[in-house]
């Protein structure tokens, strides 16, 4: 799984945090209607939150630091 967090911290990574987080909140917002419309774009914002703040929130449970610029330096 060390594979998986090193692509989720890499730069690839974080766009594809961003992209699906803005598809899940317009998904959300557009396509789902009423509360599970808006549950679904609140739980996107996780991942693009994610991916804007540079911040891994799988990499704790594998042992690794929720910061991406340490899963980057190894440590």
């Amino acid at each position: 799984m060390n594979a998986f967090v090193n692509f989720m911290a890499s730069s690839t990574g974080r766009a594809v945090r961003i992209v699906a987080g803005i598809a899940l909140i317009v998904l959300g917002l557009f396509a789902i209607t009423g509360t599970t419309g808006i549950i679904v774009a609140v739980v996107g914002a996780v991942p693009l939150l994610a991916g804007l703040f540079d911040f891994c929130v799988f990499a704790p449970l594998f042992g690794r630091p929720l910061s991406g610029p340490k899963i980057r330096a190894g440590q």
